[in-house]
């Protein structure tokens, strides 16, 4: 797709947008460098405000942006450097609850059009949640759009106050070519091996070892499949606060689950698993299950927040919180061979239907068009 700012091709000065990085987390990241590099191709100057780290990680100057290091703070410091790089912009845009309430403080008084992406619920119980609702509302009405990467995100923010919210799913950054011909079904049996999954299924989990990642029921599922010869082997890759606790119980019950900790390879890790586990209490558009139907691995997740309407009947989907659910599921598609291929098949087939990244970067450059349309020639 070829969409050119409007700005430019009325003879206007290049359109100048500022990307606000939140919370920093890998899916947010990963869409700011995939749409600065998409926008900068299509003529729109871009400053990506995050902190030196996140530019390292993720490269924003090596697309093209400008990068200010901005921390994730709404101290007066940040809120005054924030500030600063959006002085002569078109048009903000924050990527999270966190991100958005500081550039709402840093474009107090101007009139610049604030867009808000939500990639994710936050999560917070008690007096936390009251407040998270509040900063929620404080964001939502601040915003001349809000756009959510599921319906129930959009939901939310319209709940909140939005006066105008739209569905706007997020592309999953196509992988890095590897530089040389790769061995596809040799590293597949290097990291079973690794795994020490060899002569037994393996069953892979990714994600941070949070309370809301629902491990814990995972660790009870994992009964179900105690009395399977070979026993499957179940691989959770990440870490968090929970990792002391998950792993006293595995060794204290004597379950037969690996925590490998934070990875860099996990596509290899997904080429290699048999099934793919997602157990969580909430997600929006989650990077795992995109990846499983991409890998044509099955996956069993959650049927919760946007998991359903993305996965369609391509996915085995579950109750959150319901251990027996889980485990007969995977039970039930370890001994069908054929189930399995059907959904390996049906993945490829919804995995075709998401958005490209150049759609992605098109549907957010016509919501800037149309936000900034009568800006003054320079």
């Amino acid at each position: 797709m070829s969409h050119v700012s409007s700005h430019s091709a009325h003879g206007q000065s290049p359109l100048r947008t500022v990307q606000v990085l939140g919370g920093g987390s890998a899916g947010s990241s990963a869409h700011v460098r995939s749409l600065a590099a998409g926008l900068v191709a299509r003529g729109v100057r871009v400053t990506v405000c995050a902190p030196a780290e996140a530019d390292r990680e993720y490269g924003f100057t090596g697309v093209g942006a400008h990068h200010v290091d901005v921390p994730r703070s709404t101290d007066p410091a940040a809120v005054s450097a924030l500030r600063a790089a959006c002085a002569d912009a078109d048009l903000v845009h924050a990527h999270g609850i966190h991100a958005a309430l500081r550039a709402a403080l840093a474009l107090s008084g101007r009139r610049v059009p604030l867009v808000v992406t939500w990639h994710t619920r936050s999560e917070a119980d008690g007096a936390r949640a009251h407040v998270l609702r509040l900063l929620e509302r404080r964001v939502a009405r601040a915003a001349a759009v809000v756009l959510g990467t599921s319906s129930d995100l959009v939901d939310r923010a319209r709940r909140r106050g939005a006066r105008d919210a739209r569905l706007a799913a997020v592309a999953l950054p196509a992988p890095r070519p590897p530089a040389e011909p790769v061995d596809a079904d040799g590293l597949r049996l290097k990291a079973r091996a690794e795994l020490g999954a060899i002569d037994r299924p393996l069953l892979i989990a990714v994600g941070s070892l949070d309370r809301h990642r629902g491990y814990h029921t995972l660790l009870d599922a994992s009964r179900a499949w105690f009395r399977l010869d070979p026993v499957p082997l179940l691989v959770i890759a990440g870490e968090g606060p929970l990792r002391g606790v998950l792993q006293r119980r595995i060794e204290d019950e004597e379950l037969p689950i690996r925590l490998i900790g934070r990875r860099e390879d996990v596509a290899e890790l997904l080429a290699a698993a048999d099934l793919v586990l997602l157990p969580s209490r909430w997600e929006s558009r989650s990077p795992l299950a995109q990846e499983a139907l991409h890998a044509r691995v099955p996956l069993v997740a959650t049927a919760v927040g946007g998991i359903p309407e993305m996965v369609g009947d391509a996915a085995e989907l579950v109750p959150y919180g319901n251990a027996k659910a889980l485990g007969d599921a995977v039970v039930r598609l370890l001994a069908d061979p054929e189930r399995r291929q059907v959904l390996r098949d049906k993945g490829a087939r919804q995995a075709a239907t998401w958005p490209t990244e150049d759609e992605t970067v098109a549907q957010v450059l016509s919501v800037y068009d149309e936000f900034t349309r009568l800006r003054p020639l320079v």
